[in-house]
């Protein structure tokens, strides 16, 4: 093994589930290779995911593996007030195409997000989807619903800890449903002060909705902060509403046609 390669290898922590919950590594020394990687094994415990996400970490593996913790560099985020509305978007969001609801139906959003990636392989294993549910039981974990009728169209959840979202996952089963629930997040952001909301990993999905590379160790510095402060514990919900009410009329709409 390289110089360079052992360097990596002392810098993943190896947990066992008697542990404590914060015994996660210094993030200064993250890994690159694999990017990201910094701790294997432990729980899922309410307690553990709460301390990997107050120190910008979080699980991700499949079927099979241990638990696997991480924190990429560059990070994903969306700033509440970067979110970019494309003239399309803003079309389908002031028709009567959907219904957007706040966790009443969590169960059912990751079950979704799960079944959609079920041919490619998923990381929301049984004991993920049980995991989160108990989080969203303690009012940590939230979801947004889209509706079609009565049929759930998309959505997505994540973690609210103090002023950082941290989403999980999302899913569309009709065109723009996935980010109807984004637009939603964000208006929910800007209502309780959350101002920045984790995206993980760059995709062109996210990019074309606003979001933007951030460095790890800035990601961190501003996580350390916003993620302690005194946030709102407890179920947002929210009874499904048209998705007009997203709409802000002073708003420009980007000129992105996505």
């Amino acid at each position: 093994m390289s110089k360079t390669a052992s360097a990596a290898a002392e810098a993943i922590v190896f947990l066992s589930p008697g542990d404590p919950p914060e015994s996660f590594p210094d993030l200064t020394r993250g890994t690159t290779e694999p990017d990201g990687l910094v701790a294997v094994g432990g729980d899922l415990t309410p307690a553990r995911l709460l301390a990997a996400y107050g120190r910008g970490i979080f699980p991700w593996y499949e079927e099979g593996q241990p638990v696997l913790w991480w924190s990429p560099d560059p990070r994903a985020v969306l700033l509440p007030g970067k979110l970019h509305i494309s003239r399309t978007l803003r079309r389908t969001l002031l028709g009567d195409r959907f219904k957007v609801s706040v966790d009443l139906a969590f169960g059912a959003v990751i079950a979704a997000c799960a079944d959609t990636r079920a041919a490619t392989g998923t990381w929301i294993t049984p004991e993920m989807r049980a995991a989160y549910l108990r989080l969203h039981t303690l009012g940590y974990a939230h979801s947004i619903e889209i509706w079609r009728g009565t049929d759930l169209a998309g959505g997505l959840y994540g973690i609210a800890l103090g002023d950082v979202f941290f989403g999980e996952s999302m899913f569309s089963r009709v065109a723009d449903a996935s980010k109807a629930a984004l637009v939603k997040l964000v208006r929910l952001a800007e209502d309780q002060g959350i101002r920045l909301i984790d995206c993980q990993v760059a995709t062109r999905h996210l990019a074309t909705l606003g979001s933007q590379l951030m460095p790890r160790g800035e990601f961190l510095g501003q996580i350390q902060t916003l993620s302690a402060a005194a946030g709102r514990v407890g179920a947002w919900r929210a009874e499904p509403r048209p998705t007009q009410d997203l709409v802000r009329t002073l708003e420009v709409p980007s000129p992105l046609h996505v």
